[in-house]
């Protein structure tokens, strides 16, 4: 099973799945896709309006990995279910806290 995340130098790019409009704000761990691909799966409040999903992802994302949200950006699939975030950090502590997710 490949990782969900790819690690940058300054710190790692992960792969998202969003579900918005969820009655709740979690991340609900590693989803492998049938193109071998994995991404975390991760559900968010917000509307896919006026990037407030991509806004909710980035700050739970941001929570979940101790990161300040100003680190944590939505660099591709801004407007599709699978995205990209880039999360700037440390790569081996940001990789060792996704992998406590079950990733």
């Amino acid at each position: 099973m490949s990782a969900p995340f790819r690690i940058r130098d300054n710190g790692i790019d992960l792969f998202v799945r969003l579900t918005p409009k969820s009655s709740v704000d979690r991340l609900e761990g590693v989803e492998t896709a049938a193109d071998g691909r994995s991404h975390l799966k991760v559900r968010v409040r917000a509307v896919p309006e006026n990037g407030a999903a991509n806004q909710a992802l980035e700050r739970l994302a941001a929570k979940t990995l101790g990161v300040p949200v100003s680190a944590v950006s939505v660099v591709a699939g801004g407007t599709a279910r699978l995205k990209t975030l880039r999360v700037a950090g440390d790569p081996e502590a940001l990789s060792r806290s996704i992998e406590a997710l079950g990733g």
